[in-house]
């Protein structure tokens, strides 16, 4: 099982001989024989004690394994979605609770244990990301078309949507800051910022349509007999505090690191760039990927970082504080979807190779 109290950070001198020691666990899953291409896997998370790992792929399989037991006759696949699985995210203070979104147009809320669908909320369009408040009290569901649907967890009333809240940019990730209520929220953009944005937003605005008055997120509907197109009402309800100039071209990615004190952020430009969060200044940027860096994770410790990219093969290890590459993880195909253990384990999860999800780590080595 995994530890319940962290173990001791392994030094970057020492890093490379111990890390070279972990060997590949295979999650094969038969759900990968349907044909090539269908069960690519799109999204992979650990739930917050490492117990658990959820991955979620094209052909809407949605699967959650144990890691310590890679047959699959001991994991357990959730069924409802009817297209593909575009993010999985876990609450932080429930071990079993689990969203989902897909290009179905829905978020789902999942009782692992039970395999039983607690919410299915419908976004409006296609879903392409969701993230957690810290508390566990709200889940932020993005749209393709980049819109943001708040959805608010009540501990006594099921999931419920709030206003939709439209982007004017391409918005791929969203992240809210990891200490105490949400107050903060980080997203990307397709001009290559980062917004850092106030939270909960300000009271909807308001204007008038051909008479009507309206809150933001909602449609004027005309019932006159004029032929005249009624104008939808949209307006930007965040509040920008900060922006970061972070690449030059689209960023995709994002992650914090578990002391918070690092930022990594992914660009379509093949660079993770590092921000010190004290003062938003860019430390550091990394250039050993290939294409497009579609996920970020730090280790355990903060000390280490990964990016994973749908381009060439293979992904470096890279130690935080200096920049230097420590470790190469070679792939037979590119793993754009990866994951460190989130608690005191240097494993990490991946996609990209044939049989499904791999884990370094899982069957054996010295740390």
């Amino acid at each position: 099982m995994a530890p319940t109290n962290p173990r001791k950070s392994v030094p970057k001198d020492r890093f490379p001989s111990l890390f070279a020691t972990l060997k590949t666990q295979t999650y094969y899953d038969p759900s990968s024989t349907r044909g090539p291409g269908s069960h690519t896997i799109r999204t992979i998370a650990w739930n917050p004690t490492g117990l658990l790992i959820a991955t979620g792929s094209a052909d809407r399989t949605l699967r959650i394994w144990n890691p310590e037991k890679p047959q699959v006759k001991n994991s357990t696949e959730l069924r409802g979605h009817t297209g593909a699985i575009e993010r999985v995210a876990w609450n932080p203070v429930k071990e079993a609770e689990l969203a989902s979104v897909s290009s179905d147009g829905t978020c789902r809320f999942w009782d692992v244990r039970t395999k039983a669908c607690i919410a299915s909320i419908p976004l409006g369009g296609e879903g392409l990301t969701i993230g957690w408040a810290s508390d566990g009290s709200l889940a932020l569901a993005g749209r393709k078309d980049d819109v943001l649907i708040p959805i608010y967890m009540g501990p006594e009333s099921p999931p419920t949507a709030g206003i939709p809240l439209p982007q004017p940019l391409q918005t791929n990730q969203t992240l809210f800051n990891p200490v105490g209520s949400p107050s903060t929220l980080l997203l990307t953009m397709g001009d290559g910022c980062v917004k850092i944005c106030s939270w909960p937003p300000p009271p909807p605005a308001q204007a008038t349509v051909n008479g009507l008055t309206l809150s933001h997120g909602q449609r004027a509907v005309s019932h006159s007999r004029s032929s005249t197109p009624v104008p939808q009402a949209s307006f930007s309800s965040l509040q920008s505090l900060h922006t970061l100039h972070a690449h030059t071209s689209a960023c995709i990615s994002l992650a914090l690191s578990p002391t918070s004190r690092y930022l990594a952020i992914g660009g379509s430009d093949a660079l993770i760039s590092l921000y010190d969060t004290h003062d938003w200044i860019c430390r550091r940027t990394l250039s050993s990927l290939s294409g497009s860096v579609k996920s970020v994770s730090f280790s355990w410790d903060g000390s280490y970082v990964i990016g994973g990219s749908d381009e060439g093969t293979g992904f470096d290890v890279a130690h935080v504080e200096t920049g230097e590459i420590v470790a190469r993880v070679e792939t037979t195909a590119p793993a754009p979807c990866l994951s460190w253990h989130p608690n005191g384990r240097y494993w990490i999860a991946y996609s990209g190779d044939s049989g499904g999800l791999k884990i370094l780590g899982a069957a054996g080595g010295g740390i």
